[in-house]
């Protein structure tokens, strides 16, 4: 299963970033990171360019092991 989130803060001790940082290996899945969250949900064209590098790393999915964190556009 891969995340997909928006999240970027690395503000408290337990954020995402914190924890990826302290518990990624080289057999860990990459957090898949959208750029605008927003963007995303209300802008068909750029919805489009995430599209594919999110197919890509759902498939391809070995190739990004131990990436910690994907950023899609």
């Amino acid at each position: 299963m891969l995340l997909l989130t928006a999240n970027r803060s690395m503000k408290d001790e337990d954020s995402l970033e914190q924890v990826m940082r302290e518990e990624n290996t080289h057999n860990s899945l990459p957090v898949v990171t959208v750029g605008n969250a927003d963007r995303v949900l209300n802008d068909s064209s750029y919805r489009e360019q995430c599209v594919d590098p999110i197919v890509e790393i759902a498939i391809y999915t070995a190739n990004y092991m131990g990436a910690r964190r994907v950023f899609v556009p």
